[in-house]
């Protein structure tokens, strides 16, 4: 028969190996959206119908994002100067690789006519124009508001510099689960990207 001792140590072994064990880890991904008529930015016309827009081939350079987002864990908030990580909630990839992706996918969505594709991707066709995106901030603050700061820029027919730039701040209001934070946070790229388009069609040739 075991005595006190022996059931003691054993209870406070299994205590330390169920402490020192973690729950598994989840991975999100972002997901284009289909152009949605409730958008609160306005449409560009399509491609064939704009006056002057012969935008048929699109590089879309690799997004920057600030560092404190470029790391596997999730950045839910950014409150009272310090980070809030989901330390078990993680991205299935580089951020600005499928921020990259996705906007390439949600522009497209938007230009039918056009054909986007990523800058270190496979595809090396020669542009028609080039997109460059700086993303500056792209997580919940005090307010629990979902903000998307970015920077846009847009160079046509090899101008070698921006033919149009300009800078756009989306806002969502993401649920309390991370499933819903990267919804919201998908939704605000299908807005940037059409914002992008919009500035495609006004961009002049050079």
């Amino acid at each position: 028969m075991k005595g006190p001792s022996t059931w003691l140590a054993g209870a406070l072994a299994a205590s330390m190996a169920a402490c020192g064990s973690s729950p598994p880890s989840a991975f999100f991904a972002l997901s284009p959206m289909a152009s949605d008529a409730r958008s609160t930015v306005a449409t560009p016309p399509p491609a064939s119908a704009a006056p002057g827009l012969a935008v048929r081939t699109i590089r879309l350079r690799r997004p920057s994002i600030p560092s404190y987002l470029d790391r596997p864990e999730i950045v839910r908030r950014v409150v009272g100067y310090r980070l809030g990580v989901a330390a078990n909630e993680r991205w299935g990839g580089p951020l600005d690789e499928m921020i990259g992706r996705t906007l390439a996918q949600d522009i497209e969505e938007r230009l039918p006519q056009s054909s986007v594709y990523v800058e270190d991707g496979a595809i090396t066709a020669d542009p028609d124009a080039t997109i460059e995106v700086n993303v500056q901030r792209f997580e919940e603050g005090d307010g629990g508001d979902l903000t998307l700061v970015a920077e846009i820029a847009v160079e046509r027919d090899g101008a070698h510099q921006a033919s149009a730039a300009r800078s756009v701040r989306l806002v969502a209001h993401p649920g309390a689960s991370t499933s819903a934070l990267v919804a919201a946070m998908s939704d605000l790229l299908g807005r940037l990207a059409q914002e992008i388009a919009a500035l495609l069609a006004r961009a002049p040739s050079p």
